[in-house]
């Protein structure tokens, strides 16, 4: 059995969460979300809480069960706070710049990189080395985000590129004569 679907989600105030049959709507401050389920998952919602339960005698329900809750739980996180990504540009002449839903890269190639964004994901650059991703979605952002660091992945030798902000880049040591 799946010890994540055990666990109710509780729903902070200020956001609604509609249960029809398998579609699992969630709306909140910052935006709204809808997903629908697997059908051997039941998703219940009583009180402030949800709860996830499934099919006992079906064998996989249980794992369908704990990600249905995951997924929920994330919903009802993104509406209420919101998820943030960084990059950090690492590398001499690297710059970012956002403009409107389009990022503008400069990552040493002979051209600019135009990157459009994905509809719900916003983006920020504080500095001209520093993104900021954020949006309802966790999934989306996260995407957008290993969609840009795709461009220029850090390289091992002395660590330039686009690169998570929490990202440790183990660098190789050069070969010698």
């Amino acid at each position: 059995m799946s010890r994540v679907a055990r666990q109710p989600i509780s729903v902070p105030k200020g956001v609604e969460v509609t249960i029809n049959g398998q579609l699992v709507k969630v709306k909140g401050p910052l935006g709204a979300l809808e997903w629908s389920c697997h059908p051997a998952v039941k998703v219940v919602q009583e009180g402030g809480q949800v709860r996830v339960e499934f099919d006992r005698s079906d064998r996989n329900a249980g794992k369908f069960a704990g990600t249905t809750r995951a997924l929920i739980a994330n919903m009802v996180k993104g509406v209420s706070e919101g998820f943030e990504r960084r990059l950090q540009l690492v590398g001499v002449g690297y710059r970012a710049q956002a403009q409107g839903n389009q990022l503008h890269l400069s990552l040493g190639f002979s051209h600019p990189v135009i990157h459009t964004l994905a509809a719900g994901v916003k983006v920020e650059t504080p500095s001209q080395t520093e993104i900021v991703l954020k949006g309802v979605d966790k999934q989306r952002v996260g995407q957008e985000a290993a969609r840009i660091r795709a461009y220029r992945p850090p390289e091992p030798y002395k660590g330039k590129g686009i690169r998570y902000a929490d990202e440790v880049v183990v660098l190789k040591e050069t070969k010698k004569k």
